[in-house]
């Protein structure tokens, strides 16, 4: 009878980790989609954003909404560097627009939560598990940039290191994620603008309307999935993979990033485990620090190839900015709650009032910065 219900347990268990695979490709190709769209309508209008501050304060919440716009704090510093290379903006104007990138680019992660908000007690983990992503790099720029401000400390170690690499040659890593997931990406972009007589827009929102069902249906089966896969199982392996130390699960976070070249794919991947139970906030906090240091390597990389001083010293000021993060936020255990602590406290504002996460979404990402840089250019 043992022998018969082994049997059985197996096949079982294959199914479902063949369904957990092709879920995670559904919600992988959801982010890609998602990505897509918002460069479809944003990219063009982000390009116009960058090219136009010369305000410190309005390149800190431009940065933040071109890269909420196109979802990608690569594709925002890719930008940036074609302007500084170009001389289109200083090295100066640009650094806070460095700084908001690193703010808009978990607006990714924080929608991927709302793949939950059916089920109140798993939004509320997934909220918080995402947003302490924000809240540790709200922090990061409430210290740094108005020390930035008063001594230029980030531009000046990025001027020294860039002086020291620009010699470098470049070297282009590609993506295993991307790889697999593109191809699918732009056949179902392409066909919703090009192929069917629509208008462009028109069909980029559709695009976005099928990112979200993806989004939501790979989400609730990912989630159901894993449950029954031994859970406790899953929880005990991370938490002796990662648990024992923190600059482990740091360095995890940094080299899984540096392989799929995008942190909103690392943090994204957490949130789902978050929200089921799996993984805890204080193990995916340092995973999530990690991913903030591993999505410079990409742009650092790519910089050595220009040749240009100013490219590499831009691409720099990145990589600075994330590692002084961390360094002053992590080993410091009261600080190290901060980000934490407030992550926790929207999750349960969101579990008792679900609208609460909404209303931060859009008002930290797309309203506040417009609003400011509209106030900011009329008191000019």
């Amino acid at each position: 009878m043992l022998l018969k219900s082994q049997d059985k347990k197996l096949p079982n268990t294959l199914l479902r980790i063949f369904l957990v695979i092709i879920f995670l490709y559904l919600f992988l190709v959801s982010i890609g989609l998602m990505g897509a769209a918002f460069k479809g309508y944003g990219k063009g209008f982000a390009e116009a954003l960058l090219n136009t501050t010369s305000n410190s304060f309005i390149g800190l919440f431009i940065g933040i909404l071109a890269t909420s716009l196109v979802q990608s704090s690569s594709t925002t510093t890719s930008i940036v560097v074609g302007l500084v290379a170009s001389g289109v903006i200083t090295i100066g104007n640009a650094v806070p627009i460095i700084m908001g990138a690193n703010i808009g680019t978990t607006v990714t992660n924080t929608l991927v939560s709302m793949g939950h908000i059916t089920r109140r007690e798993e939004f509320k983990r997934a909220i918080a598990g995402a947003t302490v992503h924000d809240f540790f790099n709200l922090i990061c720029v409430a210290i740094m940039f108005p020390l930035e401000l008063a001594t230029g400390f980030l531009q000046k170690f990025a001027t020294y290191l860039a002086g020291a690499f620009v010699l470098f040659g470049g070297i282009k890593f590609t993506s295993p994620v991307k790889t697999l997931t593109k191809p699918t990406v732009k056949f179902i972009q392409k066909f919703f603008t090009s192929t069917i007589d629509v208008p462009y827009n028109m069909g980029n929102t559709v695009v976005l309307i099928i990112s979200f069902v993806f989004l939501f249906v790979s989400l609730f089966y990912i989630v159901k999935i894993m449950r029954s896969l031994v859970v406790s199982r899953i929880e005990t392996a991370l938490h002796n993979v990662l648990g024992g130390s923190g600059f482990i699960a740091i360095i995890a976070g940094l080299v899984f990033t540096v392989i799929v070249q995008s942190s909103s794919i690392t943090t994204s991947l957490l949130i789902p485990l978050i929200g089921a139970g799996i993984l805890t906030i204080d193990l995916a906090f340092p995973i999530t620090m990690g991913a903030n240091i591993g999505t410079t390597a990409t742009a650092i990389l790519a910089s050595f190839a220009t040749g240009n001083i100013s490219a590499i010293t831009i691409a720099f000021v990145h990589f600075i900015f994330n590692c002084i993060g961390v360094l002053c936020i992590y080993p410091i255990p009261i600080f190290r709650r901060i980000p934490i602590f407030l992550a926790q406290g929207l999750g349960n504002l969101a579990f008792r009032k679900r609208r609460y996460a909404m209303g931060y979404v859009v008002g930290l990402f797309f309203v506040l910065p417009t609003i400011l840089i509209v106030i900011s250019k009329m008191l000019k």
